[in-house]
């Protein structure tokens, strides 16, 4: 195999429902590599139709199972992507373009997010959605933190400008399914909370239910979205209060 220039690389655990069409469309992309994490269904059979590169663990830590993925790639450009998302074919010329020609160290990748079927653009943020994401870097540039959920970032190099063209990320089917996520994502931080020991306090994490809601909804552009965009307010804003009170008052 001669030496690839860019390479996909996929986080998955049990994503048979979604994985095919994710990787579908990254074939564009020198190689692809998917770490399979403690994955029970059909995902390392899907995998296999795409790549012979697969990375399998057990990674309680997301930023563990992120970090040995990136390390597995061979290609000294990375697209980072998750099963829920799609690359369009304008944004896969983009990035082929960026990676063949760019100065730079990462760049971002603006998000177009769905539920279900429905395009909600404004008000993501604050730990409960992503407007845009460091998607695309070089070998080396970025790396995850080790938390649970929402690892921090550290970046080596130079950014350069976020790319022109948006990927899709399906995000949640339904409400149900994004009220299941505020559910498991408090659950996660609350352990990583505990471990840090500094939990915070109640008074400030209810102070925080206001200004990340005024984010999302009000600076962030949430009212464009009618409801959804309401919700999307109201989850970001309950998630630092629920994730302290699991972390205060249940076991772990």
């Amino acid at each position: 195999m001669t030496e690839s220039t860019l390479s996909a690389v996929v986080t998955v655990h049990d994503e048979e429902a979604q994985l095919a069409d994710c990787l579908d469309r990254l074939r564009f992309a020198d190689e692809i590599v998917v770490a399979l994490d403690r994955c029970t269904d059909r995902s390392k059979d899907i995998a296999r139709r795409y790549t012979e590169r697969l990375v399998e663990g057990a990674w309680p830590i997301e930023g563990d199972r992120r970090n040995a993925a990136i390390e597995a790639c061979r290609g000294p450009w990375i697209l980072e992507v998750d099963a829920d998302e799609r690359v369009p074919e304008a944004l896969a010329r983009e990035i082929r373009a960026v990676a063949s020609s760019s100065r730079f160290d990462w760049h971002e990748i603006p998000v177009d997010n769905y539920i279900g079927g429905r395009l909600v653009r404004h008000g993501w943020g604050a730990y409960f959605g992503k407007a845009a994401y460091p998607g695309l870097f070089r070998k080396g540039a970025k790396s995850w933190g080790r938390d649970r959920v929402h690892p921090r970032l550290a970046f080596r190099g130079a950014e350069g400008p976020m790319l022109a063209n948006r990927i899709e990320h399906h995000v949640d089917r339904n409400i149900s399914d994004m009220i299941r996520r505020l559910d498991r994502y408090s659950s996660l931080r609350a352990q990583d909370l505990r471990e840090s020991g500094d939990i915070g306090t109640m008074g400030g994490n209810i102070r925080r239910i206001f200004s990340r809601f005024y984010k999302c909804y009000v600076a962030r552009g949430g009212y464009r979205e009618g409801g959804y965009g309401f919700l999307v307010a109201l989850c970001a804003g309950l998630y630092p209060i629920l994730s302290h009170l699991k972390a205060r008052l249940e076991d772990e």
